[in-house]
């Protein structure tokens, strides 16, 4: 994530149930962007393969919100969607 004025920020919000490593190959590919200005915001919604764990330990800068309990798709993205700081908004499943 690398902050220019220049270029609105973009949150990209992508949700995560037991994706494993579908989950690592989706971020791994946003942070391959060519865009200067975003953050990642990964929600999980109660995994048990602990591929959110292993997302955050892989890339430090995403943002980890962990659900207390599955929350499903729409309500999943809108805890996602509460945080944002950008301008702009991509919601990704992985």
């Amino acid at each position: 994530m690398i902050k220019n004025n220049s270029n609105p920020l973009v949150s990209i919000i992508i949700l995560n149930y037991n994706a494993g490593n579908l989950l690592l190959n989706c971020v791994d590919s946003v942070f391959k962007s060519t865009y200067p200005n975003f953050e990642v915001i990964v929600v999980d919604n109660l995994s048990t393969d602990n591929s959110h764990i292993r997302c955050k330990e892989k890339f430090e800068k995403i943002q980890l919100i962990e659900n207390k309990e599955n929350l499903g798709y729409c309500e999943g993205n809108n805890v996602g969607l509460r945080k944002v700081k950008g301008k702009f908004v991509v919601v990704l499943n992985p």
